[in-house]
């Protein structure tokens, strides 16, 4: 990647004291750790949009798909006020092409799912989302999004982590020129990651792919970045993975030896028995693509699609 990654993210994880109370929900994780490879937008929704710290809470009120934001205790009605600053603040989102969002979770501003949503007589449902998150990812729908109890799941925070290099470099391939080659070549790299998420997707978009004559660039480009998205909101699962894994040691068949293929393996059944991390089977595989050059290998993201440092695909 030519440029820095950037992430929206709300600012209380940030350690910005924007709470209704004045305090912070700082993650060291966002900070120290993925805050070193990536650039991060900061966005309050309730301060932004003209609101106190500190200040009464809010509510949603109402019915899940349109719920109105009122102050919990006297009951005004923030909505307009909100929905009217967010308009604004996502246009200006647009050109910052950010390649994901973090939000907070629970947040009747800015939680993505799972916010409590109450009737009219009081009782809450958690099946909302805040106000500012839900027009957000009306807005960017091809952006990936989580929020940070979410993520200190590991598997989700590889999903989402892995989803936001990926995002980066389609929007590279996009802003360079859109050509019918360089799609390949963009697909080609990630063919054994889309497999890990999804072998239906895989196949839908190499068909697509390699019939990306038949349709407008524009088209063509639209349809492949529908495909992605779904693609890769899809948990790459042990059995998926190994499905990968295997498909890879198939390319050292006339290299390895005895020793060295029953070596891989056992690594294999003991990842799908949960005894070992990915990284371990991956790391091997990747020792044996430098030693026998594969080509086809080398450029496979699947094989280093995020900073080693971020502490990914070490989950057993």
């Amino acid at each position: 990647m030519t440029e820095t990654l950037k992430l929206g993210i709300s600012a209380c994880l940030l350690g910005r004291r924007v709470r209704y109370n004045g305090g912070h929900t700082r993650d060291p994780y966002f900070t120290d750790t993925l805050g070193a490879f990536v650039e991060y937008e900061a966005v309050c929704p309730e301060v932004e949009c003209g609101m106190p710290v500190p200040r009464e809470t809010l509510r949603l009120v109402g019915g899940p798909e349109n719920p109105r934001l009122l102050t919990s205790k006297t009951k005004k009605d923030m909505t307009r006020q909100m929905t009217t600053w967010a308009e604004k603040r996502l246009e200006e989102l647009a050109r910052e092409h950010l390649c994901g969002f973090i939000f907070k979770s629970g947040s009747p501003s800015s939680g993505m799912s799972g916010v409590k949503v109450y009737t009219e007589s009081g009782m809450p449902s958690k099946r909302g989302a805040g106000i500012f998150a839900a027009m957000f990812m009306k807005r960017f729908p091809q952006v990936p999004v989580e929020d940070d109890n979410r993520l200190h799941d590991p598997v989700l925070r590889e999903n989402f982590i892995e989803r936001i290099f990926v995002y980066k470099r389609w929007q590279e391939l996009v802003a360079n020129r859109k050509t019918r080659g360089g799609l390949v070549d963009f697909h080609t790299r990630h063919k054994l990651l889309i497999m890990a998420r999804s072998p239906a997707h895989y196949r839908e978009m190499g068909k697509l792919v390699a019939d990306a004559k038949a349709r407008s660039v524009d088209s063509l480009y639209d349809q492949y970045a529908e495909l992605l998205t779904a693609a890769l909101s899809l948990r790459a699962t042990i059995k998926k993975n190994l499905n990968v894994l295997m498909h890879i040691m198939g390319y050292f068949k006339k290299d390895l030896s005895a020793d060295e293929k029953q070596e891989l393996l056992e690594l294999f059944d003991q990842f799908r028995q949960g005894y070992l991390p990915l990284v371990v089977p991956i790391t091997l595989l990747n020792h044996y693509v430098k030693k026998y050059h594969q080509p086809y290998l080398e450029n496979q993201v699947y094989l280093n699609p995020h900073p080693a440092e971020l502490g990914l695909r070490n989950h057993a």
